[in-house]
């Protein structure tokens, strides 16, 4: 009688190695098809393994975290989790995953309703509670997309949205700052100009004269930080955009040059050989509708606001 308790002691044991090899087996085709695997290549690996079997082995990898369970027009395929994911320590149900996972994939740049609807099979109710769960639990957020009012992106709570879903700097309550860029316009010109004037003094040749009068993005961004006139904290980024506009004014050329085998944009202000035109200068030398412009009409001198600001 003892050695039949001991050998009936042993099954369980036996069947517990059984399937943790067949999870490991599973786990090892998921890693080798990225794409993820559905129940029949499962099945045309291992004929051998009955479904209930390989039904235990999938629930155990899915509650361990180590497969996704994601909805496909080939039906439901499980995908190897990468280490970076972090749906497994989340708290819900499939659903809750599943929209999880979605929208972690998107990364700072969110994901659009529509897009998570189509990606997870879900219908709109059971869209909605997941989505509403998750933000609940400050696992997710919405974020406005600057581009359009009405159009909400999807993204991980702690992350920082993409400037192409905010608008960056240059936007407040997606609001443009026309003022603060032409503060920052100014002050930028400002700053390569006295170093342009600097560079009138020196006396060590004109390539050193070029030097002095050369600034990179960096500089420029901490002679900006320390006038202490952004409230937010700008990038070299940021800077390059602001100066970019300099350029294709006119007062400011790039050069590229090398510095420790990596490449580096300067920047320097430039003065015009040729002095503009006294046309140019007030807004009837750009206005749009100059040639319907007349002393009768509606377009006429005398109602143009143009002139009214430019003469204020």
């Amino acid at each position: 009688m003892a050695a039949v308790a001991s050998k009936s002691d042993q099954g369980p044991a036996k069947i517990k190695v059984e399937a943790n090899e067949l999870a490991e087996r599973i786990l090892a085709l998921c890693a080798e098809i990225p794409q993820g695997v559905n129940d029949k290549v499962l099945q045309a690996s291992m004929p051998e393994v009955d479904p209930k079997s390989r039904a235990l082995a999938i629930n155990h990898l899915l509650t361990n975290g180590k497969i996704d369970l994601l909805q496909s027009e080939r039906g439901l395929l499980y995908k190897a989790r990468t280490s970076t994911s972090q749906v497994g320590t989340i708290k819900g149900d499939a659903e809750e995953k599943l929209v999880y996972k979605i929208i972690e994939e998107a990364q700072n740049k969110g994901t659009w309703i529509r897009d998570i609807r189509i990606k997870s099979n879900l219908v709109q109710t059971q869209l909605n509670k997941a989505l509403k769960s998750l933000k609940s639990k400050k696992l997710i957020k919405d974020v406005k997309c600057v581009n359009s009012t009405r159009k909400i992106v999807y993204m991980l709570y702690h992350l920082e949205p993409d400037s192409s879903v905010t608008g960056g700097a240059w936007y407040s309550d997606q609001d443009f700052e026309s003022e603060f860029v032409e503060i920052l316009n100014q002050q930028c010109y400002r700053y390569l100009y006295q170093k342009l004037e600097k560079s009138r003094e020196c006396t060590s040749g004109p390539l050193m004269a070029k030097n002095i009068s050369q600034a990179s993005s960096k500089e420029v961004l901490q002679y900006i930080s320390e006038l202490g006139i952004s409230k937010i904290q700008l990038r070299p980024e940021d800077i390059e955009a602001i100066l970019d506009t300099l350029i294709f004014d006119g007062k400011v050329e790039k050069t590229l040059a090398l510095a420790e085998g990596e490449e580096t944009r300067l920047y320097r202000a430039v003065e015009s050989l040729i002095p503009v035109t006294g046309l140019m200068r007030m807004p009837c030398g750009g206005c749009p509708v100059i040639k319907e412009c007349s002393d009768v009409g509606s377009v006429n001198p005398i109602k143009c606001s143009y002139m009214k600001e430019w003469l204020s």
